[in-house]
């Protein structure tokens, strides 16, 4: 058997190196990084990795290449994916896939065909923290559930972010970047569907990026009637021990749960923690149990038409989701000072 290789194409963001670090893992090799815009984050990563920089895609895309990820601006993946299409190669992308309709209606066109499979980083179904939620979920140790809430603090980082960041028409904005995350997960949590979304998406910053906005806070309503609360900001400081505090809280009639995704200081630990307490367990810290695979081996499986923790449905569903929210909530200018700018 030969040799089994990846490829790159589109390098923007460095998320990828989950996918690459993956995929060597199970065994590959990367042929090449191609990225046609500013390339200083994908020749780190090459560096990084040793992996040739490629002055052409189209020669990451030969018969020897069985797979492709790809991590470009965010507006312009739907078009490495309908580039994978015609070549034949599965494709897996950062997130978010589309950042409007017109891109969602042509990734649901490629589904539709099947020619290729595609898959997107959504890795928090494969967090040990959020798994062990879901496990005691599924075995009815909270009940009923009651509420959701999410918390998704970020470190802004803005002098090291390229201009398309702060361009909405480019990236999506806070509430697609982020909280597609978060939408997926409602559904998973629940097995049940998005019925309406309804909130505010705040600017109080960088008025030198007039589509750039800063906090996102939304209300969920799911169609049995269940109220969440998801909410998103570029306001981690900088000195934080994470790039983001990120929490989820689930209340149900029997239990309750809450995720530190990453670890708590003040417990000494940068390692992800569940808490839970019921009517008949003490407040403890749970012992995590780990996902079945990674969300890269998940989707390799996906490929070969085995069963898989992320489908094609779910990917469309997730992302028909952040660009309906985004559509239903009001964008908002807030009144700034010095003191509300942003953590750099």
């Amino acid at each position: 058997m030969g040799e089994k290789k990846f490829a790159i194409i589109g390098c923007q963001h460095n998320h990828i190196e989950i996918f690459i670090e993956q995929m060597y893992q199970l065994g590959y090799s990367c042929a090449g990084i191609f990225e046609e815009h500013e390339r200083t984050l994908a020749a780190v990563i090459a560096e990084k990795y040793e992996i040739p920089l490629a002055e052409d895609k189209l020669s990451l895309l030969g018969e020897a290449i069985q797979i492709v990820g790809c991590a470009s601006m965010n507006h312009e993946k739907i078009e490495v994916i309908e580039l994978c299409e015609q070549y034949g190669k599965s494709i897996m992308v950062d997130k978010p896939a589309v950042v409007n309709q017109d891109g969602l209606a042509r990734l649901e066109a490629i589904i539709e065909r099947n020619r290729i499979k595609v898959g997107m980083l959504l890795t928090e179904r494969f967090h040990p923290a959020i798994y062990t939620l879901k496990q005691y979920i599924n075995q009815g140790k909270l009940g009923e559930l009651v509420h959701i809430g999410m918390r998704k603090p970020h470190k802004l980082n803005a002098s090291s972010r390229p201009a398309w960041f702060f361009n909405k028409e480019q990236c999506g904005g806070i509430l697609i970047d982020l909280l597609i995350h978060d939408y997926d997960l409602l559904r998973w949590f629940t097995g049940k569907e998005i019925k309406s979304s309804a909130g505010l998406v705040g600017k109080s910053v960088l008025p030198e990026h007039p589509t750039f906005y800063n906090t996102v806070n939304v209300q969920v309503e799911l169609d049995d009637g269940l109220l969440t609360q998801l909410y998103a900001d570029w306001h981690t400081p900088s000195k934080s021990w994470t790039w983001g505090d990120g929490r989820i809280f689930v209340t149900g009639t029997k239990g309750f749960a809450e995720l530190r995704l990453s670890g708590d200081p003040l417990m000494g630990s940068s390692d992800p923690i569940m808490l839970y307490a019921s009517e008949e367990e003490e407040w403890s810290k749970v012992d995590l149990i780990q996902p079945h695979a990674t969300i890269t081996a998940d989707f390799l499986g996906f490929i070969k038409g085995e069963a898989s923790l992320l489908t094609h449905e779910e990917l469309i569903k997730a992302s028909r989701a952040v660009l309906d929210a985004d559509a239903a909530v009001l964008y908002q200018l807030i009144p700034s000072s010095k003191e509300s700018e942003p953590h750099v």
